[in-house]
């Protein structure tokens, strides 16, 4: 048994367990009585074809408000990855161990290392599947709060994918800023017959976030390329 010397969070002592595992594939699962180890089976199983086997819970296994908010961020995260992801915190996981080696300097040591090892193993290309499991009530009362970690899987979501795909952030932000900004120096020229400042510095910024963007893309493309 491997212990730390002090409580460093739930992702630290994930991360210490890959580093001290010896198989070519690990199995992940939470402990509080949800997760069925008969499952763990059909997991495994596709480790090999697959590089990450993620056990995805249906709505109805989860309380309504956890269930609201996961799809919320499973919605932006299937959008900003460009991947149908069905369930982004499922803690029920199997995957190869050289795999999670190669990300595992981006795992959180607190909570979330789920969305944070989903997230990243879509980016860098590598095979995922999702493999339906039931899950039972958890036990215990759970330690995440909406407000705090949903910000915290917010800025998850984001840094992943900007660190993989900066255009999937930054564009967006970037034809935002230029469409508030024609609209409004439009509509400025048409009741007053002047541009407006305002519209100058949104279009500029439109063009500022989006050269940003760009940069930051070949830097990504560069990293991948090593």
């Amino acid at each position: 048994m491997v212990r730390h010397p002090y409580n460093k969070g739930n992702g630290a002592a994930v991360k210490t367990g890959i580093r001290e595992a010896t198989g070519d594939a690990i199995l992940l699962m939470d402990a509080d009585g949800q997760h069925d180890p008969e499952d763990a089976d059909r997991l495994i199983a596709k480790v090999g074809l697959y590089d990450l086997v993620i056990g995805t819970r249906s709505a109805r296994d989860q309380k309504l408000v956890r269930a609201v908010g996961n799809a919320v961020f499973q919605t932006l995260a299937s959008w900003l990855t460009g991947r149908d992801i069905p369930d982004l915190t499922s803690g029920f996981r199997a995957a190869r161990r050289d795999r999670l080696l190669g990300i595992i300097h981006l795992l959180p040591n607190g909570f979330s290392y789920p969305t944070t090892s989903c997230l990243a193993f879509i980016k860098a290309g590598h095979n995922v599947a999702f493999e339906p499991i039931r899950a039972r009530v958890r036990v215990g009362t759970s330690k995440i709060r909406a407000l705090r970690d949903g910000t915290k899987f917010l800025l998850i979501i984001l840094k992943i994918v900007t660190l993989y795909r900066p255009l999937r952030v930054f564009l967006p932000v970037s034809l935002l800023s230029l469409a508030v900004g024609v609209g409004y120096g439009a509509w400025n020229v048409w009741a007053h017959g002047k541009i407006p400042m305002g519209a100058s510095l949104a279009v500029q910024l439109a063009v500022v976030v989006f050269l940003f963007g760009l940069i930051s893309e070949q830097i990504a493309s560069g990293q991948e390329r090593r």
